[in-house]
């Protein structure tokens, strides 16, 4: 794969291979060596000076070579964070954008017998390559991470998970306050279902044997099983959905286990952990079809609940439904950059 042609940057996107042993035979056989983008901002080359970094992770069905994508009347994000350099808004940065695609779409950025040991290779072996092959600085304080959508999620669960790794992150729209972000959809996938006899593997090889997307329901199932995958698998890997195929009954054992995975109730549990970060950036659109806007209140209230500085936290709610909000990433990378220590 090469990278896409960018307009003129000021810093340089270095295009790596990234071999993973936590992926090596995952259990949808999707490939252990995957593309990683590391961006390095204006004068790296030209210095010795080492860097705060800032992981990006993707959205639902997001893979890196997508960072490339030109939609009309915006520029990628590529570009417009290395605005936020070339024009001097903030001090530069490395920016790591990783790939978690699975056959599914994504991976939710956790470990998982459905689909793969996904934290692990994020934390325990990009972060330590990044560090050894580029200038970082190689601390908590100064390494953020930032996604969008199921992104965000990541983006708000691992300085949970891992605060020896991450001290600051920005999540725009992320999954949050499942009973509004998921429940809804459970109850249209059962639906959905009806003419697959109730059962989303048998959707699952019929939307592999066809052109994807070509039904209504593909975006809806798609998400749903991923998920599923992610939170609630057999051991053996199998996805389970938390309700009853047929009448969308929750099953309390397994929509627990979504709970549990659910940042506004990870909060309280993780509350030593969550008050050690040092920057945390908030946002969502305020017609967003999930909800998020609500998930993302729910989280800023969290935050402060556990004693979290108001001064920490960058907080907004803007005009917006789920989509078209990638303007909003560069506008947490300026604020993260003043943030993150030297």
């Amino acid at each position: 794969m090469s990278l896409p042609t960018f307009n003129r940057l000021a810093g340089t996107l270095h295009e790596e291979v990234f071999e993973s042993e936590a992926l090596r035979g995952n259990p949808l056989g999707d490939p252990h060596v995957r593309p990683l983008w590391i961006y390095t901002p204006p004068g790296y080359e030209q210095s010795a000076e080492r860097y705060p970094s800032i992981y990006v992770i993707q959205g639902y069905t997001g893979q890196v070579a997508m960072w490339g994508n030109r939609t009309p009347f915006r520029q990628p994000f590529v570009e417009t964070a290395d605005q936020v350099f070339a024009e001097g808004r903030a001090p530069g940065c490395i920016l790591v954008f990783v790939d978690a695609w699975t056959a599914y779409g994504g991976s939710q950025f956790v470990d998982s017998p459905g689909t793969g040991d996904y934290h692990t290779y994020l934390c325990d072996e990009v972060v330590p390559w990044v560090d050894a092959h580029y200038r970082t600085i190689a601390g908590p304080e100064s390494r953020a991470i930032s996604g969008k959508s199921s992104g965000g999620f990541g983006a708000m669960i691992t300085p949970m998970l891992r605060p020896d790794l991450f001290g600051a992150l920005a999540t725009h729209a992320g999954d949050a306050l499942y009973e509004y972000c998921y429940l809804n959809e459970f109850a249209k996938s059962v639906r959905a279902l009806r003419a697959y006899d109730h059962d989303i593997l048998a959707w699952w090889t019929d939307f592999q044997r066809r052109v994807s997307f070509t039904k209504e329901e593909d975006n809806l199932l798609v998400l749903v099983l991923g998920c599923a995958a992610a939170f609630s698998p057999d051991p053996d890997g199998t996805p389970r959905l938390p309700v009853d195929p047929r009448s969308g009954q929750i099953i309390p054992e397994l929509w627990e286990r979504w709970l549990a995975w659910d940042p506004i109730r990870m909060i309280d549990r993780y509350a030593d952990e969550v008050r050690s970060l040092r920057a945390v950036w908030i946002d969502a659109g305020t017609r967003d079809e999930w909800f998020l806007d609500l998930g993302a209140e729910a989280f800023k209230d969290g935050l402060e609940r556990v004693g979290v500085p108001a001064d920490r936290i960058a907080f907004e709610l803007f005009p917006a439904a789920h989509g078209g909000i990638d303007y909003r990433y560069p506008l947490a990378v300026e604020w993260l950059a003043h943030r993150l220590k030297r």
